[in-house]
C-alpha cells in the first residue's frame, strides 16, 4: 500500500500532558507527531485528534494543540479510536479510505485504533517513530502485533515521502526541510 495524500488522514492519538511525561520517548514522540501534522497542513491531509479521558489526562500538550485545526480535536472514554462513535463518524464523514496514526500509547490506544480501522476496511499505517509507549519494549511488541494485523509500520519520514510522490515541487522542498 502507497500512502497518498489525497486518500489520507492524520489521526493523533491521546499526546496529553499528563500522560506524554510518562513516555519512554516523550521529545521523539512530539518531534515525528510535529513532522506529520505540518505535512499534513501543507499538503491538505484533514487531521483528527483524540484525548483519552481529558478531565483526568489534561489536554492535548500545547505544542502539538497549536498546530491541530480548529474543532480537530475529540475526547474518548474508549482505548481506540474506531470504538468511540463520534471519532468513527468523523473519519467516515471524511471520506478518506487511509488513515496514518501516531500519538501514545503505542501498545494501547494507538495499537487498538489502528487494529479497530482496519476491521472497518481503512487501510492503516502507524508512523512508529511518530509513538511512544511508558516502556521502549512495549512499543517493539506493538510493532509486531500492527503487522500480524495487516497495518503498515511506517517511519515518519516514509509517510511524508510517500504523501509527496515527487521532489522538485514548492511542497517537497518545504516537506524535506522538516526532515534536516
Amino acid at each position: 500500500m502507497l500512502i497518498q495524500a489525497d486518500q489520507s488522514l492524520l489521526l493523533l492519538i491521546d499526546v496529553q500532558a499528563r500522560l506524554l511525561p510518562a513516555m519512554a520517548d516523550p521529545a521523539g514522540a512530539v518531534a515525528g507527531c510535529t513532522k506529520l501534522l505540518k505535512a499534513a497542513a501543507r499538503l491538505g491531509v484533514p487531521v483528527l485528534a483524540s484525548e483519552q479521558y481529558p478531565k483526568g489526562l489534561g489536554a492535548t500538550v500545547p505544542e502539538l494543540a497549536a498546530l491541530l485545526p480548529e474543532g480537530a480535536t475529540l475526547p474518548k472514554m474508549t482505548f481506540s479510536c474506531a470504538d468511540e462513535p463520534a471519532i468513527d463518524a468523523r473519519i467516515a464523514a471524511s471520506g478518506r479510505r487511509t488513515l496514518v496514526l501516531c500519538g501514545i500509547e503505542a501498545h494501547v490506544c494507538v495499537l487498538q485504533s489502528a487494529i479497530g480501522f482496519r476491521a472497518r476496511g481503512y487501510d492503516v499505517a502507524v508512523a512508529l517513530d511518530a509513538t511512544s509507549s511508558r516502556r521502549a519494549g512495549d512499543r517493539d511488541l506493538a510493532a509486531h502485533r500492527l503487522r500480524q494485523a495487516g497495518v503498515v509500520v511506517a517511519s515518519v519520514e516514509m509517510v511524508l515521502f510517500e504523501w509527496l510522490g515527487r521532489a522538485g515541487t514548492p511542497e517537497f522542498k518545504e516537506i524535506s526541510a522538516l526532515i534536516k
